[in-house]
């Protein structure tokens, strides 16, 4: 072959490469939905140190510690990686890809939190208000302390304040989640039926909070942080003061906005179909997680939560499912300081308050991280050992889903993945590792 027909092979394979990366990215469920794409240079990222991140994911995969996970980095607004691994049905054959639906459990409490700050912002109510100002039955609440010397165990005593929005927001409520086992509480949450918002629960959630109301707290607002149902109080006050379901609130002012055409708590039956698989640990590896899990707490959830059963019971702590194109829309408006595609939800200042400390030297059992209005917050490096930046809001989800966004980087990672337990499987961890080590501006 002459040197002249080497170099028109060169151009003519260059050229395809182009046409095929435009393709892909316009037949792409995220193109569909307006997010830009670039590549990793053009965003102050490096492509060969991004080339990392494939076999210490994969390993994973081939190690059968995980079926499939989904990987995404944006930067400067621009997604700069968005990478698939093994499968969402291992079982049924069908490979992990973009439009896949995921359990996000907790991951829906930020949605919620900004449903809230943006009644706020319509002056709805202020968030040092009492929460009884708006669900009554939080009026006198009362609080467990342990005694051996009781017949129960334990004594009630007066609150010596009562709970606030702000409270519920930055989980300084003293309300707790019955899976804890929380000495006592943990009892009391399963004569009353209280759900955690992963269950097939009947009737709603309105219901079920002013059960929860009348149970005590398990330490005096303000005076400690316990992570627990606080943002499905939270969803059941949006419902109160807006007068119209969470479902229909978030459809409404939320997602219809932001584009999230994918994200749903209930699921219609034309997408069931790309929803991923849950798995769990085996003797051989990791294996499909049954219908319904009973675990040793007792706490039993079901992985058929959001396409079968009743339909009434809105989690606003951790009921939703989306895709990862779906979640990083809405991380973006965050990270835009409340504003995507020149629709805004939140103002500039609510967001900045939003992310910030809100529980002081509260212990979170992390001393890495504090609590803001919905997100966990990096107390920086130093004190966490962690590489991502001071002020960075992150949370993840029951099922191994996990997002961060960075405002000093305008970096936001998202990781996807089905699985329960984790059994301290660190995935995540590296992956926020390997996210930041490719930054080369």
């Amino acid at each position: 072959m002459s040197m002249k027909q080497q170099q028109e092979l060169k151009l003519a394979s260059a050229m395809l490469r182009v046409c095929l990366v435009a393709f892909l990215f316009c037949a792409s469920p995220l193109w569909a939905q307006g997010l830009s794409r670039a590549e990793p240079e053009q965003v102050g990222l490096s492509s060969e140190r991004l080339e990392r991140i494939r076999p210490v994911m994969q390993s994973y995969i081939d190690d059968k510690a995980l079926a499939g996970s989904l990987l995404l980095i944006a930067r400067h607004g621009k997604v700069a990686y968005l990478e698939s691994f093994g499968a969402m049905d291992r079982e049924q054959g069908k490979p992990m890809r973009e439009d896949v639906i995921f359990r996000i459990a907790s991951m829906t409490k930020a949605i919620t939190s900004v449903a809230v700050m943006m009644l706020y912002e319509e002056g709805r109510f202020l968030l040092e208000d009492p929460i009884s100002k708006y669900i009554p039955a939080f009026e006198e609440p009362k609080v467990l302390v342990p005694n051996a010397e009781m017949d129960a165990g334990y004594e009630l005593v007066p609150a010596k304040r009562e709970i606030t929005i702000r409270d519920l927001l930055r989980h300084t409520s003293g309300i707790s989640y019955g899976f804890w086992g929380r000495e006592h509480l943990h009892e009391l949450y399963v004569e009353a039926g209280i759900s955690d918002g992963l269950t097939q629960t009947e009737g709603t959630m309105g219901e079920m909070v002013e059960k929860l109301a009348a149970l005590p707290l398990i330490g005096q607002p303000g005076e400690v942080w316990e992570y627990g149902l606080n943002t499905d109080v939270l969803g059941y006050l949006v419902e109160v003061v807006s007068g119209k379901s969470l479902d229909a609130f978030f459809r409404e002012r939320i997602f219809a906005p932001l584009k999230m055409s994918d994200t749903h708590f209930f699921l219609p039956e034309d997408k069931l179909a790309r929803l991923a698989a849950v798995y769990r640990p085996g003797d051989k590896g990791i294996e499909r997680l049954p219908e319904t899990e009973q675990t040793v707490l007792t706490a039993v959830f079901s992985t058929s939560f959001h396409y079968s059963g009743p339909r009434t019971f809105f989690s606003g702590g951790a009921g939703l499912v989306s895709t990862i194109g779906d979640y990083t829309r809405f991380l973006q408006m965050l990270l835009n300081e409340g504003e995507l595609e020149g629709t805004r939800l939140l103002s500039r200042k609510t967001v900045e308050m939003m992310t910030v400390n809100h529980i002081g030297d509260l212990d979170t059992l992390d001393p890495g991280r504090a609590f803001s209005l919905g997100f966990s917050v990096h107390n920086g490096p130093g004190v966490s050992g962690r590489i991502d930046s001071t002020g960075t809001y992150a949370w993840g989800g029951f099922f191994y889903t996990d997002y961060w966004v960075d405002p000093e980087e305008q970096l936001v990672g998202v990781f996807m993945a089905q699985l329960y337990p984790w059994n301290g499987l660190d995935a995540q961890d590296k992956f926020r590792v390997l996210s930041y080590q490719s930054i080369a501006d």
